[in-house]
Formats: C-alpha cells, sequence, structure tokens
C-alpha cells in the first residue's frame, strides 16, 4: 500500500471517529462500551409487530420497544440465506465464498477466525449462548469466548442437550427459555464488573420445524390467515418465472406438497408466530436486565435475523433464494440515551457489516479481512456514504436439490438474479414498480441493456473476488436408493 493511500484511511478512520463523537456528544451521552448482539433464525424482516408489513394480529411487544425506544433499521440483508454461511459472515465480516462456510454442512476451515477472539484480546468479557450451528456435529467451545453454552447443528426446542464450557447436561424445559435464562444470569454478574463485556445470544427459534411453547400453543388457532398475491397457482404469478420455481410447489420447500405432506400450511404458519412468541419474550427479558442492573447505559443492543423466510410467496418456503422475503431480516438497534429513539435508518445493512461495527464501536484493531464495512456512522446519524448495492450467493445442496446455485445483484431499485446448472431463465426486477416481485423483467427489450450491465457488473464482481468457482462437497444422500426401492 502506497504512503498517499495509508495517510487517506488514517485520516478518514479519524472523521468517522470525530463524526461519531460529535453525534454522542450532541444527544448527551457517551458511546456505549458494551455490546448484546441477540440472533434469531428464519425471522422474516416484517413479522415484527410494529411493521407496516405486519400481519394484524402479530403481537411482539419486546421488539416493539426495541424500535420504540431505539431505531429500526429497514433494509437490512444477508448476503447468503442459510443459517451456517449466514452466520460465519456475521462472525467474519466475509462473503461465503470467502470464509468457505457455503452450506449447514461445511466443516470450519482451518485458520478460520471469529471477531469476538479480538475483543477478548482487547479486553472485552464474551459470552456465547445459544445456537452455532458450523459443523453439524460439534458443540465444543469455540476460541474467543470465556462463557461457552451450545448443543449440536440444529438442537431441539425441548429438554436440550447443552454443552457448558466443554462439559455436556441435559436440560429439562423449552430452549429459548433456558438459553435466556443463561443470558440474564451472566448480565446480573456483570453488575459489578469494571470490564466491558459482548453477549451473542443465538437462539433456535423460529428455525422449522415449530414447536412453541406450552404457554403458546394454540395462540393463532383461530386466526384468519391472509395469503401473499403471489402464493396462488396461477399463469399470471408464474408466466415469466424461471420453470424451477413453480416445479418447487410440490416439493419439501413448497406449498403443495410441504415437508414431504407431513403438515400443511395453515398449521405450519400458524405455529410459526406462535415459536416467535418466546423469542419475543427471550428479548424483553434481555431489556429489563439490563434497565434493572444499570447496565443499559452504557449498553448497545443489535437484534437481528440470520435470514429471512418465505411464507407462501412464489409458492414457497423456507429461505435460500435470492426473492426479498428470503434475504431481507429484522435489524433493530437499542441503547437508551445513545440512540434517538423512534428511528428508522433506511441505509443498507447487511450481515458481513456487523463484525466491522462491533469492533469500531469498541476500539478493537482487526487483522482480518473483512469485506464489510462499519455503519456505526449511520447507526448514531450520520449520512450514508456507502454504495446501495451488494452481491448475493447460495450454493446447491443435494440435501434440498430444489433450488439452484443462485447469484444475485441487489441495488436500491433494481436486481438481477443469475442461475447455475439449470437450463432456465434468469430474472431482473424494479423493486420499486414492483416490490413482491410479481413481474420478471428479463425479456422485455426495453430492460435488455439494465440486464446485461446488471450481468456483467455481478460476474465482474464475482471474478474480482475469486468467487468463480463452484464449490462441490462430499455427500451422501438417499435418492439413489429410492430409485432402486422403485
Amino acid at each position: 500500500m502506497n504512503k498517499n493511500k495509508q495517510t487517506n484511511i488514517r485520516y478518514y478512520a479519524v472523521m468517522f471517529a470525530l463524526c461519531g463523537a460529535l453525534v454522542f456528544k450532541a444527544y448527551g451521552q457517551a458511546m456505549p462500551r458494551n455490546v448484546i448482539f441477540i440472533l434469531s433464525d428464519d425471522h422474516r424482516y416484517d413479522f415484527m409487530g410494529f411493521h407496516e408489513n405486519a400481519p394484524s394480529y402479530l403481537r411482539t411487544p419486546a421488539l416493539d420497544r426495541i424500535a420504540r425506544e431505539g431505531t429500526h433499521l429497514r433494509n437490512a440483508f444477508v448476503t447468503t440465506a442459510l443459517c451456517s454461511p449466514s452466520r460465519a459472515s456475521i462472525l467474519t465480516g466475509q462473503y461465503a465464498h470467502k470464509h468457505g462456510i457455503v452450506d449447514n454442512t461445511s466443516p470450519i476451515p482451518k485458520g478460520t477466525r471469529f471477531f469476538p477472539e479480538l475483543l477478548r484480546q482487547n479486553g472485552y468479557r464474551t459470552a456465547y449462548i445459544g445456537k452455532w450451528h458450523m459443523g453439524e456435529v460439534d458443540d465444543s467451545p469455540m476460541p474467543g469466548f470465556d462463557r461457552w453454552v451450545s448443543f449440536r447443528g440444529q438442537g431441539a426446542y425441548y429438554d436440550p442437550l447443552l454443552n457448558i464450557d466443554g462439559k455436556q447436561q441435559q436440560f429439562t424445559g423449552y430452549t429459548t427459555d433456558i438459553l435466556t435464562d443463561f443470558a440474564v444470569e451472566w448480565l446480573d454478574e456483570r453488575k459489578n464488573d469494571t470490564k466491558p463485556f459482548f453477549l451473542y445470544l443465538s437462539h433456535k427459534a423460529v428455525h422449522a420445524e415449530f414447536y412453541p411453547a406450552k404457554r403458546h400453543e394454540g395462540m393463532y388457532k383461530d386466526t384468519a390467515i391472509v395469503y401473499p398475491p403471489s402464493m396462488a397457482n396461477t399463469e399470471s404469478n408464474y408466466r415469466t418465472k424461471p420453470r424451477w420455481v413453480k416445479e418447487q410447489r410440490g416439493s419439501w420447500h413448497g406449498v403443495d406438497y410441504m415437508y414431504h405432506g407431513a403438515m400443511e400450511f395453515d398449521e405450519f404458519y400458524r405455529r410459526y408466530i406462535e415459536v416467535l412468541m418466546a423469542l419475543d419474550e427471550s428479548v424483553g427479558r434481555v431489556l429489563d436486565q439490563l434497565v434493572e442492573s444499570g447496565l443499559s447505559k452504557n449498553t448497545l443492543v443489535v437484534y437481528m435475523g440470520d435470514n429471512g423466510f418465505l411464507l407462501g410467496e412464489h409458492g414457497l418456503i423456507d429461505k435460500r433464494n435470492a426473492y426479498e422475503e428470503s434475504i431481507r431480516v429484522p435489524m433493530l438497534a437499542w441503547s437508551p440515551g445513545a440512540i434517538r429513539p423512534g428511528t428508522t435508518i433506511d441505509a443498507l445493512i447487511r450481515n458481513i457489516d456487523i463484525a466491522p461495527t462491533i469492533l469500531e464501536l469498541t476500539k478493537t484493531k482487526s487483522n482480518i479481512a473483512m469485506d464489510g464495512s462499519s455503519f456505526l456512522p449511520i447507526l448514531f446519524g450520520e449520512k450514508d456514504q456507502r454504495s446501495g448495492e451488494f452481491l448475493y450467493e447460495y450454493y446447491w445442496e443435494p440435501a434440498f436439490p430444489h433450488t439452484p446455485t443462485t447469484f444475485a445483484l441487489r441495488e436500491d431499485q433494481y436486481k438481477y438474479i443469475w442461475y447455475h446448472g439449470v437450463w432456465d431463465i434468469d430474472e431482473l426486477y424494479d423493486l420499486k414498480a414492483d416490490p413482491l416481485e410479481q413481474h420478471n423483467l428479463i425479456g422485455l427489450p426495453q430492460y435488455k441493456q439494465r440486464a446485461d450491465e446488471m450481468r456483467k457488473r455481478l460476474f465482474d464482481r464475482l471474478e474480482a473476488a475469486g468467487a468463480m468457482q463452484i464449490p462441490v462437497r462430499r455427500a451422501g444422500w438417499q435418492a439413489n436408493e429410492r430409485l432402486i426401492e422403485k
């Protein structure tokens, strides 16, 4: 790196720090030093009671409280809509093609580093409580955490077997509540601690298959569901869609044969929001603990989902694809006295931006090569100076072969989606004119130039990032056996 470039980097770093300090001073409180990051699983971006698109019957008082007392980051996205890759991107600040955890069974590549290690080296007390899910068979403590409470793979909603600081212990009860108990207990121990802290509370909820807490079972049993317009199996909904989308209606992740006929859509939908109730209560308990202990005065809480979730859109459930309901996630931030209450941030935020933001807030130096960038100045009132365009990637999985390898480029108005390994059409959407993505523009002559330009930018980015090689994973799958049985 030349001397002028180094000087410019130092200059902008100082300017960002000064801007952040001025914003905090203007609002009357010093920058918070503690951080709590709460991660949910498969929580839709709009399934929060306060959200303008939320179902009228949905009740999430704790999440609503964060929005009321803090800020709603309404344009938060993941760069891979799948549990393990997204979680790895949060912890590394890197795209999946760089960190190498491209699906839910990929082992963690040797030499991978996660940002909490840096916080610990910087004098922070650190805790990881909840779902890890990088490598299906491992629940052992990871580097960078003083406190470790986790479980293998997806875990269970009831009576979990937890790894507590390296020792397995069986618990009785509802997992969301148990994880929250551990989080609240650890926070209570911080009341008289002079060291700053970082807590990563990672929930299993609301991942399928859904088992709500007993107190919430049947809570929405009489709810009349409003189906998304694109769920109907009509010619108008599929006329411009790739064939694989309509064909997936009759698969594990399609509304016509979901979970291979094990559950009807209405039951699936209601149980989803019933599972969400305990998650919301967990968030409320954490906030209450911070207020009661006085820790709220210097703590930032960030709530986020690891990916989105389709509930009937385009005849699909689950995530993985590049549609908005799959890649958009809920994100909220709360820091009384520091974040101006009741605000909304429209800037683009990605999962790869979490690590650099927390590192900047905690004044922690990083030697991890990150693709993301800090949104700390934006969080506290500065204007967004970053690009509104980002790369999306999903790599085909043999266990769920219905969704092809997908690359997409999403900008503020348009989204271009390209599929690998299938003889099918690409997709182009005007998100402002068509936010439900019902009208694919890829075949219209007046949009050819735009499609060509976005395709070029997509491949330029993939090529520059070294992401042009599709990963192949060793896998055993029962499709062959099924054919033999027939």
